[in-house]
């Protein structure tokens, strides 16, 4: 059975746009498709934060989805957050495509992302190489310029 999710995310100004999940059975990577605009042109920290609580803005989203208690990294690396997915890249149009496949994330158990809020950032995720402490907290990525809560999608 093919698993589904969606989020929209919203920020101040006109930044925003919906990414896509999907998830072939418990055992498959997850698969994220879409687009967010109103973007700088660059790379753009993207993560997947611990609560699907947005009440103060995306502050209340709270740190990166952790649940493995690990530092910081790339979407690549053994050692991570689960909810680290690195950069998106906007082009020259403010418009960043996202098409990512991560082995990590799941739809399904105790550690699932349903309920839990997508982020993009303000600047480019250093992925945990930028030799100071925030650097294996956040990526050293800044503000959160939009998020939404990821929702269970027809």
């Amino acid at each position: 059975m093919v698993l589904k999710a969606v989020c929209v995310l919203k920020g101040d100004g006109n930044v925003g746009g919906t990414v896509f999940f999907q998830q072939e059975d418990d055992k498959a990577p997850v698969k994220l498709t879409g687009e967010i605009g109103g973007l700088a042109p660059g790379d753009h920290g993207f993560h997947v934060h611990a609560y699907g609580d947005n009440t103060n803005g995306c502050v209340s989203a709270g740190p990166h989805f952790n649940p493995h208690n690990k530092t910081h990294a790339g979407p690549d690396d053994e050692e991570r957050h689960v909810g680290d997915l690195g950069n998106v890249t906007a082009g020259a149009d403010q418009v960043a495509k996202i098409n990512i496949t991560d082995r990590m994330l799941t739809l399904t158990g105790p550690l699932s992302i349903i309920g839990r809020t997508m982020v993009i950032h303000e600047k480019a995720d250093d992925l945990g190489k930028g030799n100071n402490e925030e650097s294996l907290k956040t990526g050293n990525a800044g503000g959160r310029l939009a998020c939404g809560v990821i929702g269970i999608a027809q």
